[in-house]
């Protein structure tokens, strides 16, 4: 499970969809629906918050609205309520840290979009976090 710390708008087209995928996937564990995952360190973040459920609708209403954009068919009707959440704090070390295994990814996987992104000094995080100074979070699995 990859819950994207940046913005979805640097996600190729595979990429956005497994977003919204493992978005439903998280939102389904936090509202207690499904056994598996409950421990993933990816969902650490959200559970933390006091509405951990509001806060991952939050997300995937950005993901939707991204999929929008580009004129994909995502199910909106599948994301819960997002009842204004608190914002959710990420370091600038796990930010540069995502666009570097971001940028491996699309190397391999999307050669066009990894062109149109190679320009991007300082990745734009995604509305729901907000980014304070630090290294990789302890939850990271990715090697930094």
């Amino acid at each position: 499970m990859r819950l994207w710390s940046i913005h979805p708008r640097y996600l190729d087209a595979a990429g956005l969809v497994a977003l919204w995928r493992e978005g439903l996937l998280a939102q389904a564990v936090l509202r207690g629906q499904t056994r598996g995952y409950r421990h993933h360190p990816q969902l650490q973040r959200f559970q933390a918050m006091p509405a951990p459920a509001a806060s991952v609708a939050e997300y995937l209403r950005v993901v939707h609205e991204e999929a929008e954009r580009r004129g994909y068919s995502f199910a909106g009707d599948k994301i819960g309520s997002p009842r204004d959440p608190s914002p959710i704090t990420v370091t600038s070390g796990q930010l540069e840290c995502e666009w570097s295994h971001l940028m491996q990814k699309l190397k391999r996987r999307s050669p066009e979009t990894y062109e149109r992104m190679r320009g991007v000094v300082s990745p734009e995080a995604h509305p729901l976090f907000r980014v304070v100074k630090g290294p990789v979070e302890p939850w990271e699995r990715a090697a930094p």
